[in-house]
């Protein structure tokens, strides 16, 4: 069983509100992307999912329990979290980085046993990194470092992954590497997936289930070809945009041409020019 949804979420800084009211839930088994412009609140929505920040009100709720109230153990076996850029301690490979994954299924001083050491080379070689699993993280490309974390996340083997931009300063090949992990684990492993994705186009091609934020709210949710439409990606991201069907996919692709600032200001160009021409 697996049930996850907010409560009437409201989540703050110092004071100030950033989310209010929030009620969202998250499909099983699925891919779930949050997208939003900079500062809309998705990523501080996923970290308060994931129980990396506290609500100031109402809840997020998992097969029937308030997660902020569950131990910290108990939750890191059912959920696992990849914080934007996370790091490591000089020295540490990918073999010991992945390991930590293992430390909610141990007990005390108690050494790893085959069942770890069994998710550790399943984590391997779920993310292609056999032969560096003894290089240290930091002599990795920024795309294999990627997936060392993503590596440890899935040793967790927890039931439901939370990931915050994962392709953040990737290239074009390492981001679509990524991408097809994340894929392949939903698929095969049935994982519940949600992760913050800047790209709208990745957000379309991989998620089954997209939600947009803006200030804090959510203004559409649903399949992409239900959110991944004209009118709302000028309302939440304030752009103009075509948007066209992959012919290989079928989902829609967004191509934005101009930001919606951009057209009022011609509007007044346009209108200065009439003003102009009729004073002639």
């Amino acid at each position: 069983m697996q049930n996850l949804y907010t409560e009437d979420l409201q989540i703050a800084y110092d004071k100030r509100i950033i989310v209010d009211s929030l009620n969202i839930s998250i499909p099983q088994g699925k891919i779930t992307a949050l997208v939003g412009a900079n500062g809309s609140g998705k990523s501080t929505i996923l970290k308060t999912m994931s129980r990396l920040l506290k609500p100031s009100k109402g809840h997020v709720i998992l097969d029937g329990k308030k997660i902020h109230q569950v131990s910290t153990k108990q939750i890191a076996k059912e959920l696992a979290i990849l914080p934007q850029n996370p790091t490591a301690p000089g020295g540490l490979t990918v073999m010991e980085l992945i390991a930590y994954g293992r430390s909610p299924h141990q007990s005390g001083f108690k050494v790893g046993n085959k069942e770890d050491q069994d998710m550790i080379n399943w984590a391997l070689k779920m993310t292609n990194l056999e032969e560096f699993k003894n290089r240290p993280i930091e002599n990795l490309s920024g795309g294999q470092r990627q997936r060392a974390w993503i590596a440890m996340a899935l040793a967790q083997d927890t039931s439901i992954l939370f990931l915050d931009e994962p392709t953040t300063f990737l290239d074009m090949t390492h981001q679509l590497d990524v991408m097809n992990i994340l894929k392949q684990l939903n698929e095969t492993e049935n994982r519940t997936i949600v992760m913050v994705v800047h790209d709208l186009n990745h957000a379309s091609r991989y998620a089954e289930h997209m939600i947009a934020i803006k200030n804090g709210q959510v203004r559409a949710s649903g399949a992409p070809k239900d959110v991944m439409t004209c009118e709302i990606l000028e309302d939440v991201f304030n752009i103009k945009a075509d948007i066209l069907i992959d012919p290989r996919s079928g989902v829609p692709l967004c191509l934005p041409y101009e930001t919606c600032n951009g057209c009022e200001i011609k509007d007044v160009v346009r209108e200065l020019d009439h003003i102009e021409a009729i004073s002639i």
